[in-house]
């Protein structure tokens, strides 16, 4: 039974765009466009949708119809759904804990975005040197004053949001902001392919280049378009679970999810369109991760005529991409607290307005006070370790056992999960893939997960490597053991 009260998003596209706003994260602009072009560009891109369709979006139908069926967060879904006697409760704090990881560093991420759409649009970063405009990311990164400043100003702002409602608040700004952001992605698209030299930019990008495909070899393209398919669409930690229990039963949850699978894609292949040719009308390299928009682009805007007012409106679309995943873990977070801690929303919103913003703040000291506290090696962050922990952890084991929980007997059963999907008008799911959901993809979902690990500490020796490959298998075991416990097999077989 559903909580009596509970919200629900007021039209359909708000739902899409709420989600696609928690989808789209920073991960897109600055890495998308770079292994993009290194992995061949359209040959890439190719396999990335093929991957996305294997992977990316049957785990988030499976989330979807999780909150949709339960009316609640993931935590306390797991409780509702599951059979008696079964072990699937116990996994209820892991989403709630990876919510607040992520947000631990996101939320100062976000603050960045801030303080460089201030910086640029004030004029403080224009006309300066290739050196200077280096120097002023590495001064912001020195001053816990500042970053502690613009980060509150983020945690603050979206709780602001999330006090207003899912309706008047979460729904209503997010579906501005994404409109706003998609508008402005297409004005800056345009001016990137007018720019002299811009074609070269879009010909690593987006031109099949099989020497490059020959370098990197097919294999590690395809890994490559797997995993990024796999965390595009910010599922593991149960925030899509949430929308789909703010969504009405008027539609069928497959064209659903396509819709926002679609609108994340898009702004992924735009965010390139916009950085690539840019990169190499300037002749300065696109640069993966924060030295992309922090270092590289802003040298790139000194260069381009009315660089100001477009280095203004590339970090205007930049906040709206981080504000908007923000606003969507927060309200996750404050559904959850309610749902599993009984609170009433106004209390859980005080307490997370405190708690994520005191939360937040090792990762900052991580680059100035504490920046010797290197937990995954030398020369690493705090924020590198936080992240770790969502990326390689909580990601990929929470869509394990989604998938796991919608198809074993002893979950909610594929049979309950198939009907709860097609409740509605549209687009049917396809149900002989039932096999391929419970065998096939968990198997994916754990060589992703595996590789993550050996990725990460493969070149720090063998026995660090082994040290931390028996970590992943304890989790894994842990995973294995909530979903081995026996029960009731789903209501349709019976």
């Amino acid at each position: 039974m559903q909580k009596k009260g509970r919200e629900k998003f007021t039209s359909r596209m708000g739902f899409i765009l709420v989600s696609a706003g928690c989808a789209v994260g920073l991960g897109n602009v600055w890495k998308f466009p770079y292994i993009c072009g290194i992995n061949g560009g359209a040959i890439f891109i190719l396999l990335y949708l093929f991957c996305l369709l294997l992977l990316g979006l049957p785990i988030l139908i499976c989330e979807f119809a999780v909150g949709r069926g339960s009316g609640k967060s993931i935590g306390s879904a797991l409780r509702e759904l599951s059979p008696q006697g079964t072990r699937w409760k116990v996994y209820r704090w892991f989403p709630f804990m990876g919510n607040y990881l992520l947000m631990m560093f996101y939320t100062m991420v976000a603050g960045w975005m801030l303080y460089y759409l201030y910086i640029m649009a004030a004029g403080k970063i224009n006309q300066e040197s290739s050196a200077a405009v280096k120097e002023t990311f590495e001064q912001l990164l020195a001053s816990p004053q500042t970053m502690l400043a613009f980060t509150f100003l983020v945690v603050a702002m979206c709780i602001g949001v999330c006090a207003l409602g899912v309706q008047n608040g979460v729904e209503k700004i997010s579906k501005v902001m994404m409109t706003l952001l998609i508008v402005l992605m297409v004005v800056m698209a345009i001016n990137s392919l007018v720019l002299k030299n811009s074609e070269e930019g879009l010909k690593f990008y987006l031109v099949p280049n099989f020497e490059h495909m020959k370098e990197r070899g097919f294999g590690n393209i395809f890994f490559d378009a797997m995993t990024h398919a796999f965390f595009t669409l910010s599922v593991g930690m149960g925030s899509m679970a949430i929308f789909g229990s703010y969504l009405t039963k008027e539609r069928r949850l497959t064209g659903e999810a396509l819709h926002v699978t679609f609108l994340d894609t898009a702004i992924a292949l735009m965010a390139g369109i916009i950085i690539i040719p840019a990169c190499f009308a300037y002749g300065v390299k696109p640069d993966a991760g924060p030295s992309l928009l922090f270092i590289t682009l802003p040298n790139v805007f000194q260069h381009m005529f009315g660089g100001r007012i477009w280095g203004t409106m590339f970090f205007v679309f930049m906040s709206f991409a981080a504000l908007s995943t923000v606003i969507a873990v927060f309200e996750n977070i404050i559904a959850m607290t309610v749902d599993l801690l009984g609170w009433e929303r106004k209390k859980a919103l005080l307490v997370n307005l405190v708690g994520i913003f005191l939360l937040s703040i090792p990762a900052i000291l991580g680059y100035n006070i504490w920046s010797g506290v290197q937990i995954m090696g030398s020369g690493t962050t705090i924020m590198d370790f936080e992240d770790f922990l969502v990326s390689y952890n909580i990601l990929p084991l929470g869509s394990l056992l989604v998938v796991l929980f919608c198809t074993r007997d002893n979950g909610w059963g594929f049979d309950n999960f198939v009907e709860e999907v097609d409740t509605g008008v549209g687009r049917k799911f396809p149900r002989g893939i039932r096999n391929y959901m419970k065998y096939v993809l968990p198997l994916i979902i754990l060589v992703i997960y595996f590789k993550g690990y050996y990725d990460t500490f493969a070149p720090k020796g063998i026995k660090v490597l082994g040290i931390w490959m028996t970590v992943a298998v304890l989790l894994v075991a842990l995973i294995l053991y909530c979903a081995s416990g026996k029960g009731k097999t789903d209501k349709a077989s019976n």
